[in-house]
C-alpha cells in the first residue's frame, strides 16, 4: 500500500510513499481537511539527500506504531524543502522564534489549521534520548497542548505573526551610498577568519563561496592583499580537504570539523557550480595547478554524474548509502592496499595520509591531501612528475573499485535555481579554462529549461520524469538571468540575450516591490501564505535579492536599459541601512554596490567569423570579474542598439562603461592596456 505521496515528483517525497503514516503533500486538500476537523497539522520538511531525514524517517515514520499516533491526531504533510523553498524559508524562521535555536533537516512542526507553527523543533528520535522527547511522548503532549489550550495557542500565533513581518527590511530606502560598508564586511570576515585552517568560524564549517567570490572581486578593485589571502587560503585548504572528493571531484555540502576533513557527505548542486567559478578564477589569479585541477574535478563530476541525459543537472547525491552515512566514499588502508602496486600504494599512504590515525568514526579514512606531492616526491628522490603519473594511476584504479560500490541515492529532479548555478559556474569556467565541452554542458541545461520548464512566458521552478510544475520563485528568475549574461560571454547566442529579457521582465512585473524596493521571494500571484518573506542575506545560496540587483544592473548596462539599473538601485536603497550597519551575510548584494559606484566594463569584440579567438584568450588570461566580454563574429540580425557595432574585415572592439563607448580599437595590445593597465 502506497500513500498519497506515490504521485509527487519530489523523490524525497517519494522515500515517504510507503510509510503507514497518512501522508498528504502540500496542497489545498489537507489544509481543508485541517480545517474541517480541527486536527493541527504535523508538518516535516526535509529532502532526498538528507542524513538525519533519513534516521528519523527508519526510526519513525516507517514504525506502525508511531504512524498510528500521527493518523489519529494529525493532518501529516511531507514537504520536500527543495521544491518549496518558500514554505522552508518562513517555518524555518518560525522554528528560531519558537525555539531561539538554529533549525535544519528534518524540521518538524505542529501548525494550526490556518498554518501557523505552535510547536517546533527538528530531529526527534522515538524513544526519548540526548535531552529529546520520544517523538509519541512529543505527539501526545502536542495533542493535549492544541486540545486544552487554544487561547494560548492564539496569543502566542498572533504575537508569531507580528514577528514574522518584522523579518521585512524596513521601507526607509537610502540613497546616499557611500563604499564603507565594502570596506566594513573585508574586516568582519577577517574577523571571523581562521587563519590557519581557511574558511570563516568554527566548526561545522560551510563553503561560503559568495563572501569568497567578494573578497576576490574587492582585492582587486582595492589591492587589499588580506582579502585575497583569505579567499585563497580557504579554496587551498577545501581541495586538500575531505569535503572535496578526492577521487571523484566535486564538493560536499559542509565539514562537521574545522580543518575540512570530514564532510556531511551529501552533495549539493548548489555548492558546486559557485565553486567551480572560484576555482578557476584562482587559477587565473595565481596560476597555482592545484586550482585548475580542482575545477577539473568539479567539471568532470558535473558532466559525468550529475546531468541529465535531456540536458537539465540533477539535484544532489546521498550522503547514505546501505544506511550509514559516508560508506560509499570511506577506505580502510588494507582496502588501498589490495589495489594498488607496491609503488603506487608507497605515493598514495604518503599523499593521503593512510598512515596516519584513521579520521571516520575510529576506523575509517576519508581521503585528505596530508602531505603535499612535492614532498613526497623529493622524499622518494624521484622526480615531482613521476610522482603525478603514479598518484593518478593509483586514483584511476581506486576510483574504478569504488564504482563497483552499492552508490548513494541521487535526487533526480530539475530545479532551475540551482541548474543556474551550475550554468554560470560551466559557463565561466568553461570559457575562462577553454573547454567548449563544458560550455556545451551549460547551454544544454539553458536548452531544456526553455523547452520544458518555460511556459507561457513563466517559469516553473521543478521537472522530473518529463512533468514540470510549482510556480517559480526569486532565485529562479534571478539566478537564470545572471547565468544567462555568463553563458553570453562563453558564446553568444541571440537567443539567450532575448531569454535574459524576458526573464528581467518577469523580475520587475511580478516580484518587484515597485513602493519600497526590493522582490519579493515569490511572484504577486502565488499561493497566499502566512508570510511573503523578501530575503537580503546570502545563506548556503546567494541571495536572490543580491543576484536580481546584481543581474539587473548589468543587463542594464548591457542593454542601455535604464529601468533595469534603476530597479536594482531601488533594491540596494531598500537594504543598505542594514547592509551598513551589519556587512555579514551581504556578499552579493555588496557586490551590486561595486557595481554601483564602478559599472562593469562591456566589451564586444566584432569580427569575421573564427578571427577573434586570440583577443578573447588574450584578455581571459587576466582575471576580469568586472568586466562583460562579448564576442560577436559574423553576421548578426536583431541586436539590440548597444550592440549592433559595425562589422569589418577585422577584429575591433569597443569598451564601454556605464552609458558611454570608446572609439573602436583595432589592436589586441592596445585593447589589453585599455582594460587592464589603466587599473
Amino acid at each position: 500500500m502506497t500513500n498519497r505521496l506515490a504521485q509527487e515528483t519530489s523523490p524525497y517525497l517519494q522515500q515517504h510513499a510507503d510509510n503507514p503514516v497518512d501522508w498528504y503533500p502540500w496542497g489545498e486538500e489537507a489544509l481543508q481537511l485541517a480545517r474541517e476537523q480541527n486536527k493541527p497539522i504535523l508538518l516535516s520538511i526535509g529532502y532526498s539527500a538528507c542524513h538525519w531525514c533519513h534516521v528519523m524517517a527508519h526510526e519513525s515514520f516507517e514504525d506502525a506504531e508511531v504512524a498510528a499516533v500521527m493518523n489519529a491526531h494529525f493532518i501529516n504533510i511531507k514537504v520536500d524543502r527543495e521544491e518549496r523553498p518558500d514554505l522552508d524559508h518562513i517555518y524555518q524562521t518560525a522554528h528560531y522564534m519558537l525555539t531561539q535555536r538554529n533549525g535544519g533537516w528534518p524540521l518538524t512542526l505542529f501548525l494550526t489549521p490556518d498554518q501557523i507553527p505552535f510547536v517546533a523543533g527538528t530531529y526527534f528520535p522515538k524513544q526519548a534520548r540526548h535531552n529529546l522527547p520520544g517523538f509519541i511522548q512529543l505527539m501526545e503532549r502536542v495533542t493535549e497542548f492544541y486540545r486544552t489550550r487554544q487561547d494560548d495557542i492564539a496569543t502566542q500565533n498572533a504575537s508569531l505573526l507580528q514577528a514574522l513581518d518584522t523579518t521585512l527590511p524596513d521601507n526607509q530606502a537610502h540613497n546616499n551610498f557611500s563604499t564603507a560598508p565594502l570596506d566594513a564586511a573585508c574586516k568582519t570576515l577577517q574577523q571571523s577568519f581562521d587563519t590557519v585552517h581557511g574558511g570563516f568560524g568554527s566548526a561545522p564549517k560551510f563553503p561560503h563561496p559568495m563572501d569568497m567570490e567578494f573578497l576576490l572581486r574587492h582585492a582587486a578593485r582595492s589591492n587589499e592583499t588580506d582579502a585575497r589571502h583569505m579567499a585563497l587560503h580557504t579554496l587551498r585548504k577545501m581541495a586538500d580537504g575531505g569535503i572535496y572528493d578526492q577521487l571523484g571531484g566535486g564538493f560536499c555540502r559542509y565539514s562537521v570539523d574545522d580543518r575540512w576533513a570530514i564532510p556531511h557527505f551529501e552533495k549539493m548542486l548548489y555548492d558546486n557550480g559557485p565553486l567551480l567559478a572560484l576555482y578557476t578564477d584562482a587559477y587565473v589569479l595565481t596560476g597555482e595547478a592545484g586550482f585548475k585541477q580542482t575545477a577539473y574535478g568539479i567539471a568532470r563530476w558535473v558532466i559525468r554524474e550529475m546531468q541529465s541525459p535531456h540536458g537539465g543537472y540533477f539535484s544532489s547525491m546521498d550522503a547514505d548509502s546501505e544506511h550509514e552515512e559516508g560508506k560509499f566514499y570511506v577506505w580502510t588502508p588494507k582496502q588501498i592496499a589490495s589495489l594498488l602496486s607496491v609503488e603506487e600504494y608507497a605515493i598514495t599512504e604518503a599523499h593521503y595520509g593512510l598512515n596516519l590515525t584513521p579520521n571516520f568514526e575510529r576506523k575509517h579514512w576519508n581521503l585528505i591531501v596530508a602531505q603535499p606531492l612535492a614532498d613526497i616526491a623529493a622524499t622518494q628522490k624521484i622526480p615531482l612528475e613521476q610522482a603525478e603519473q603514479i598518484l593518478e594511476r593509483a586514483r584511476q584504479k581506486l576510483f574504478a573499485a569504488r564504482a563497483d560500490r552499492v552508490w548513494p541515492g541521487r535526487d533526480e529532479k530539475i530545479l532551475v535555481s540551482w541548474n543556474a548555478l551550475m550554468v554560470k559556474g560551466m559557463a565561466h569556467a568553461g570559457r575562462i579554462l577553454n573547454q567548449p565541452t563544458w560550455i556545451s554542458s551549460a547551454q544544454h541545461a539553458v536548452d531544456f529549461i526553455h523547452a520544458n520548464m518555460w511556459r507561457d512566458g513563466r517559469l516553473l521552478a521543478t521537472c522530473k520524469d518529463g512533468k514540470s510544475h510549482l510556480n517559480a520563485y526569486l532565485d529562479d528568475y534571478a539566478f537564470l538571468l545572471d547565468a544567462l549574461l555568463e553563458l553570453l560571454q562563453a558564446e553568444f547566442r541571440p537567443i539567450d540575450l532575448s531569454f535574459a529579457r524576458e526573464l528581467a521582465d518577469v523580475l520587475l512585473a511580478q516580484f518587484e516591490d515597485q513602493q519600497a524596493g526590493g522582490f519579493y521571494f515569490t511572484s504577486h500571484d502565488h499561493e497566499h501564505l502566512i508570510h511573503r518573506p523578501k530575503p537580503g542575506h546570502d545563506s548556503s545560496m546567494p541571495s536572490g535579492n543580491g543576484i536580481a540587483a546584481f543581474a539587473l544592473q548589468r543587463l542594464g548596462y548591457l542593454l542601455g536599459e535604464m529601468r533595469y539599473v534603476d530597479a536594482a538601485t531601488r533594491t540596494l536603497a531598500l537594504y543598505y541601512p542594514p547592509l551598513s550597519r551589519h556587512t555579514g551575510g551581504f556578499s552579493s548584494l555588496l557586490m551590486t554596490l561595486q557595481e554601483q559606484f564602478t559599472p562593469p566594463q562591456i566589451i564586444i569584440l566584432r569580427s569575421p567569423p573564427g578571427q577573434s579567438e586570440a583577443w578573447r584568450r588574450t584578455l581571459l588570461a587576466h582575471y576580469a570579474a568586472d568586466k562583460l566580454i562579448l564576442t560577436l563574429e559574423g553576421e548578426q540580425t536583431g541586436l539590440p542598439a548597444a550592440l549592433a557595432k559595425p562589422l569589418t574585415e577585422k577584429t575591433s572592439a569597443w569598451i564601454c562603461q556605464g552609458t558611454q563607448c570608446s572609439p573602436p580599437v583595432h589592436d589586441s595590445q592596445a585593447l589589453l592596456d585599455a582594460c587592464f593597465m589603466a587599473g
